[in-house]
């Protein structure tokens, strides 16, 4: 197990992923929570960097689909 103050490596993420799968879990099991894990991680990296579009923008664009005046899709700050 990594210390506390060491960042876990693939390889120890991949072990607490499949120890906290029950006994009969698939290799579908497996491959779907890797995705799973993958993506959030993704995410949470993405908000780190700043990559993100404000709700609030979002919800205008959505509310604007089917009107007169529908919005341009927001897009990600540069």
């Amino acid at each position: 197990m990594p210390t506390p103050n060491t960042a876990a490596t693939l390889k120890q993420k991949a072990h607490a992923l499949i120890e906290h799968l029950p006994e009969n879990a698939t290799w579908r099991d497996v491959a779907y929570q890797a995705a799973v894990r993958a993506e959030a991680e993704e995410g949470l990296a993405d908000i780190a960097a700043g990559r993100v579009i404000d709700g609030d923008e979002m919800l205008r664009w959505i509310d604007s689909w089917g009107t007169d005046h529908e919005l341009e899709a927001p897009q990600l700050p540069r």
